[in-house]
């Protein structure tokens, strides 16, 4: 066979394959939500996952989402993906990137993502769309011109042996 691979994948579906192999490493048993900051020119500029502060165990904090009091959850404990992404890089600016992620942002990401200047934001779903957080994720971003893309997949699989 001559000439170039046809069937190779495009830009979109690796970003968001990056996205989604980063959440598989989240500890979370409910929901593994994974990011990839990338520039203008197609160079991963950061990764993140859900996932408890370094030097924090992940044996030592709880993973509930519901218990008697707050502490008992692991929602003030845990970090959002898109926020470790932010946190791990370590180059110049985010200005005018473009963040992949699997579950579109809070608000609390949606304000790091806005302070950071990261432009544009590709999502694989909005399962809480009607949430007052994801509500006010939008009016946030729509405030600061922060486009919102969906992901649209093409239902492509995609498999890797290790």
């Amino acid at each position: 066979m001559s000439g170039k691979r046809s069937d190779y994948i495009s830009w979109d579906e690796y970003f968001m394959g990056v996205a989604q192999l980063a959440g598989m490493r989240s500890k979370d048993p409910n929901t593994q939500v994974g990011s990839c900051i990338v520039d203008r020119n197609h160079k991963i500029l950061s990764i993140g996952y859900n996932g408890l502060p370094r030097g924090c165990s992940d044996d030592d904090f709880p993973w509930e989402r519901a218990s008697e009091g707050e502490l008992g959850t692991k929602y003030p404990f845990v970090t959002h993906s898109e926020l470790n992404a932010i946190l791990n890089f370590r180059g110049g600016s985010l200005e005018g990137s473009t963040i992949y992620v699997s579950l579109f942002p809070c608000n609390e990401c949606a304000k790091a993502i806005i302070q950071a200047g990261i432009a544009r934001i590709i999502y694989a779903s909005d399962k809480y769309s009607d949430s007052e957080s994801t509500i006010a994720s939008k009016k946030m971003l729509d405030a600061a011109g922060v486009e919102y893309i969906p992901y649209e997949s093409t239902g492509r699989i995609i498999e890797i042996h290790l």
